[in-house]
C-alpha cells in the first residue's frame, strides 16, 4: 500500500526510507535519464496567443514600405479573410549586439539579448485558423486528442521537485482559446497533466484554489490523509490497470504536498525590492518573476501566456495594440533572462517564445490598420539551454508571407526542443489503442543549425 500511493506524503513515519528505494517505480514524476546528454533541464514557453505580427517584431520586410496600399497583383495567399493591399510595419527595426540582427523597437528590451538568441523566421503551420493552430503549436496536432507537449516533457524527464506540480500554465483572468486542452495530458496518464494557475493574482490563496485547509488543524488533516490512503489502497487493489484510479490518487497527493511547500514557492515578497521593480510590478513581470522561483525549484515546463482569449489577434488597431502588449513583455522578458544569467540558470533553461501562428503582411481588407492570420510563415524564437546565440534560420519571402528558405514545421520545432533536453523524439513513445504515439507523430527533424 506505501508503495502505491504513500510516496507523495514522505513526511508520514514508516513511508520516508521506502519512498527513496522505490521513488522510480511508484512516482510517475520521479526524475529520469534523458535518452542522450541533454543541453537543457527546464522549458519556459513565452506563449503570444493570437498570433504575432512576424514583420513587425523579427522577420522585416524593406518591400513593404515600398508597396505600401499598392495593388501588386495577386500576392495575397488564401487566410481566413478578406486580404488587400501590402501594409508595412508602424515601427521601426535596429540591428543589436555583435549579430547585429534586426529587431523591432517594440522588443528593443528583449533585443539586448540577441547574441543568446536564434530566431526562426520560416515557422509554418496547417490552416489559418486558431483553434487547430493552438492545437499543433501545443500538442502537436490539429484536431485530435493528443498530449500536450508539457506532458510529453514531464513523461520523458519527470520532475525535480515531488512536491509542486512538474508542467505548469500560466494565463491571467482566464483561459487561452480551445482552454485546457492546450495542457491537457489525453491518453498519458494524469499525473503529467498542466497545473493552470489564473495569474491575475499573485495572492497564493486565489491563485491556487483550496491551498490551505481553515476548517482542520494540519495534524487533523494528516490524519485524514492516512485514512484516505488506506481507502484507496483497498480500492485500487480490486482493480487492476486502474489508471484513472491512480491518476487521481497522485492527483490527491500532489495536492496535499502543494499545501506544504507552494506558499512559499509563490510568495513573491520573499525576493528583493531590486529584484521586483526589475521584473516590473505588473501581470506579465509577476507571472516571469512566478516562473524564475518555479524553475528555480525544479519544475520541468512553465508555460505563460498573454491573457484570456487570443490577445495578439489583431485584426484592426494593429499598431496600437501590438505595441502595448509587447511593451507587457519587453521588460519582463529582459529581466528574466538576465536573472537566470546572473544565478547560473540560463544554461540549463530553454526558453521559446511566439504564437501559433503569425500575421499577413498585407492588410485586413478594407482597411490599412490590422493584419489576417497567417499561418504559410511566421517567427518563433528560442535562448538558453544549448541554443546557438545570434542565428537566424530560414526566410519568407520578400514580403513576410510564405516561408522559402529552409520552412520548418511545428513539428521541427517540437523535435528540436526535445533533442536539446536529451529526448529523441522518435523513442519517446507511449503506448495507446494499439499503437506507438509520439509528440511530433510521424514528422519532424531535428534543427540542428540553431544548436550550439
Amino acid at each position: 500500500m506505501l508503495k502505491r500511493c504513500g510516496v507523495g506524503l514522505p513526511m508520514l513515519a514508516g513511508s520516508v526510507m521506502l519512498a527513496k528505494d522505490s521513488v522510480a517505480s511508484t512516482n510517475p514524476l520521479a526524475p529520469q535519464q534523458p535518452h542522450h546528454e541533454a543541453k537543457a533541464k527546464h522549458v519556459v514557453h513565452l506563449f503570444m496567443n493570437g498570433g504575432p505580427s512576424q514583420v513587425d517584431t523579427f522577420d522585416p520586410k524593406p518591400e513593404l514600405d515600398k508597396w505600401h496600399g499598392k495593388d501588386i497583383g495577386n500576392l495575397s495567399l488564401r487566410t481566413e479573410r478578406r486580404t488587400g493591399a501590402p501594409m508595412k510595419s508602424p515601427y521601426k527595426f535596429s540591428q543589436y549586439g555583435k549579430s547585429g540582427l534586426p529587431v523591432s523597437e517594440i522588443f528593443r528590451k528583449t533585443a539586448s539579448h540577441i547574441d543568446d538568441m536564434a530566431v526562426v523566421r520560416s515557422m509554418y503551420a496547417e490552416v489559418p485558423n486558431h483553434e487547430p493552430s493552438l492545437m499543433l503549436m501545443n500538442c502537436g496536432d490539429i484536431q485530435l486528442p493528443r498530449p500536450s507537449m508539457g506532458s510529453w516533457v514531464t513523461y520523458g524527464l519527470g520532475s525535480e521537485n515531488q512536491n509542486l506540480p512538474g508542467f505548469i500554465a500560466m494565463c491571467p483572468g482566464g483561459y487561452p482559446i480551445v482552454s485546457t486542452r492546450n495542457w491537457r495530458s489525453a491518453f498519458l496518464p494524469g499525473a503529467y497533466q498542466g497545473t493552470y494557475l489564473d495569474t491575475k493574482t499573485t495572492e497564493v490563496e486565489k491563485l491556487i484554489e483550496n491551498i490551505r485547509n481553515n476548517g482542520i488543524s494540519s495534524n487533523d488533516q494528516l490524519q485524514q490523509m492516512k485514512l484516505l490512503r488506506k481507502l484507496n489502497a483497498r480500492h485500487l487493489a480490486e482493480r487492476r490497470n486502474a489508471d484513472q484510479l491512480d491518476s487521481r490518487i497522485q492527483s490527491f497527493e500532489m495536492a496535499y504536498r502543494m499545501q506544504m511547500e507552494a506558499t512559499e514557492a509563490f510568495d513573491l515578497s520573499r525576493e528583493t525590492q531590486t529584484t521586483i521593480e526589475a521584473y516590473g510590478e505588473t501581470t506579465i513581470g509577476r507571472q516571469l518573476l512566478l516562473t524564475r522561483r518555479l524553475i528555480e525549484r525544479g519544475v520541468r515546463f512553465v508555460q505563460v501566456c498573454s491573457g484570456a482569449g487570443q490577445p495578439w489577434d489583431n485584426h484592426s488597431g494593429l499598431a496600437d495594440t501590438h505595441k502595448n502588449l509587447a511593451a507587457d513583455w519587453d521588460g519582463p522578458i529582459d529581466a528574466f533572462m538576465t536573472d537566470l544569467k546572473q544565478r547560473g540558470m540560463f544554461d540549463e533553461t530553454l526558453i521559446l517564445w511566439g504564437g501559433e501562428f503569425g500575421r499577413t503582411p498585407v492588410a485586413e481588407f478594407p482597411n490599412l490598420n490590422g493584419r489576417d492570420h497567417n499561418h504559410y510563415g511566421f517567427s518563433v524564437w528560442m535562448a538558453g539551454g544549448g541554443i546557438k546565440g545570434g542565428t537566424v534560420y530560414g526566410a519568407t519571402d520578400d514580403f513576410g508571407f510564405r516561408a522559402v528558405d529552409k520552412p520548418t514545421s511545428v513539428h521541427d520545432l517540437h523535435a528540436t526542443m526535445l533533442h536539446l533536453l536529451g529526448l529523441d523524439h522518435e523513442r519517446l513513445t507511449y503506448r495507446y489503442a494499439g499503437r506507438d504515439f509520439r509528440l511530433t507523430d510521424v514528422h519532424g527533424h531535428v534543427i540542428h543549425d540553431i544548436i550550439a
